[in-house]
């Protein structure tokens, strides 16, 4: 196990930084000293309300830029890439969601794939330390076998989603094969909590509820055999995400990794909303039952996510461990306290 802190005299290039998961690694980056270059084009694809509002809790530290750009503009990557010479880059930037890939393919094979094209040259033409990139857990498709390793072959995506994550990691491969980039690739699972993205479920439910709606689940209302998520806290993730920029691959003929980073204790589905339903009710003081609606697994969706931690954990010390529940209570929170439902 090599962890040790960040090095504050480093630069550190966040893509995606008005997201959920680059807001967080960049708020911690910031709050422990370093020098942080923000970048984010901003799109609609969520409310961008809520990303205009992560972004105004990093402008206040004097260690962070930031700059609206597309990481599928090549000319403008590299300038970036030119002008602040970041040490360390973590890729958050891309078109996330499964179902939204179904229907609009053209802005997934922009972004996560001539996207991430563009930051592999740029590391290329201006060397770095150590790139990081998502992955993501659908990788795995319909894999039965659980928990997921990262040996397991993922030759099988259900989702164009998937396919643009597993095209990624042979991509990073490529290019640390080639030129000595040291790369690590994280396999997320179900990341949430405050600030979280609205597609996610646990947030659209939550809003259909204040709204008045239903909720639909696409179960078929089968409890026996209901979806098992592995759902991972977004502190947790950024805990790892800040040990792995520590420990580049080296040793290897190919300086290349991939790591699960996910809570190793699935629930399902039916457990999750219990949850919700009893953070909400403990934020509001009153009892919160959603009105559901049981429908059929949808293409593109797996039965169960489920990660084995052991490699993270050997590699860095560290493995997920905040609770469900915890994490619903302090989404909970937030949620109530933001949109202001007292």
């Amino acid at each position: 196990m090599n962890f040790k802190q960040v090095d504050t005299e480093k630069v550190y290039l966040v893509t995606g930084a008005a997201g959920f998961i680059g807001y967080y690694l960049s708020k911690r980056l910031l709050g422990e000293g370093c020098r942080v270059i923000g970048l984010d084009n901003v799109n609609d694809y969520y409310d961008v309300h809520l990303k205009h509002d992560r972004l105004k809790q990093l402008e206040p530290y004097q260690n962070f830029t930031f700059i609206k750009e597309d990481i599928a503009n090549k000319n403008a990557v590299d300038r970036l890439f030119a002008e602040y010479r970041p040490d360390i880059v973590v890729n958050l930037a891309a078109q996330a969601g499964v179902r939204y890939s179904i229907e609009n393919p053209d802005v997934y094979m922009q972004s996560n794939v001539i996207g991430f094209y563009n930051i592999l040259e740029a590391c290329r033409h201006h060397p770095v330390e150590h790139l990081i990139y998502a992955s993501s857990s659908s990788v795995y498709g319909a894999n039965k076998k659980v928990p997921f390793e990262e040996s397991d072959f993922v030759d099988h995506p259900v989702s164009l989603y998937a396919s643009t994550k597993k095209s990624n990691e042979l991509m990073a491969h490529t290019y640390s094969h080639l030129y000595k980039i040291p790369a690590t690739g994280l396999r997320f699972f179900t990341v949430y909590g405050p600030m979280g993205r609205p597609d996610m479920a646990y947030f659209g439910f939550t809003d259909k509820y204040f709204n008045g709606e239903s909720i639909r689940i696409f179960n078929n209302g089968d409890f026996e055999n209901d979806l098992y998520r592995d759902f991972t806290y977004i502190d947790d993730i950024v805990t790892g995400i800040e040990r792995l920029i520590t420990v580049p691959p080296s040793g290897e003929s190919v300086p290349h990794k991939v790591f699960n980073i996910g809570n190793n204790n699935p629930e399902k589905l039916m457990t999750f909303i219990g949850a919700l339903e009893h953070a909400l009710s403990k934020a509001l003081g009153r009892t919160v039952e959603f009105e559901k609606i049981y429908e059929p697994i949808i293409a593109g969706d797996v039965p169960a996510t489920y990660a084995s931690t052991d490699k993270l954990q050997a590699a860095v010390g560290f493995k997920p461990e905040t609770s469900i529940q915890e994490g619903l209570n302090r989404f909970a929170d937030w949620y109530v306290e933001y949109y202001k439902k007292q």
